[in-house]
This record gives structure tokens, sequence and C-alpha cells, in this order.
């Protein structure tokens, strides 16, 4: 269960942090990196820092396989309304 210690967490915040001062860079420090590069960077640290604090902050890693399931399941249709929103609008 969920039953790990105060310095994991603490582990898992610094990475959290660690990756939000990489969205920062990123878009800071424009002659380094195109627009582009930033924007892929910045998805790529969120999807990390989503999968973070939904797996351990939220204690999903714990859960049955099933909740885990519906979660995902969940956010399919979530990117489909999104999807199908953007084609209505255009």
């Amino acid at each position: 269960m969920a039953t790990d210690s105060i310095k994991f967490y603490a582990l898992i915040y610094l990475a959290l942090a660690g990756l939000a001062t990489l969205n920062f860079i990123l878009f800071e420090f424009g002659e380094f990196f195109t627009y582009e590069q930033a924007f892929a960077g910045t998805m790529g640290a969120s999807v990390l820092k989503s999968a973070l604090i939904v797996g351990y902050f939220q204690h999903l890693k714990w859960e049955n396989r099933s909740l885990s399931y519906l979660m995902v399941i969940a956010l399919g249709f979530a990117l489909l309304l999104m999807a199908a929103a953007t084609y209505s609008i255009t």
C-alpha cells in the first residue's frame, strides 16, 4: 500500500520542481531553443508531471488495476471530446 517514507515523497516533489524549472528554461532562454522545441519539451514534461502526481500523490499506483484502466478510459474520452470540439469550431 502507500507506506512510502517522507524522503520518497520529497524526491517526487523535487522531480516535479525540476520539471517545472525545465519549463521555465525552455521558454525564457529562447536563443537556445526554437518555439517548437520548447513546446515539445513542455508537453513531455507535463506528461511526466501528470504521471508522477497521479501515480504517487493520488496513490493510483497502489489501487486496483481496474480503477487505473477506468482513469485511462476517462482520459481517452476527454481527449476525444476535445478533438470533437476542435473540429466543430473550425
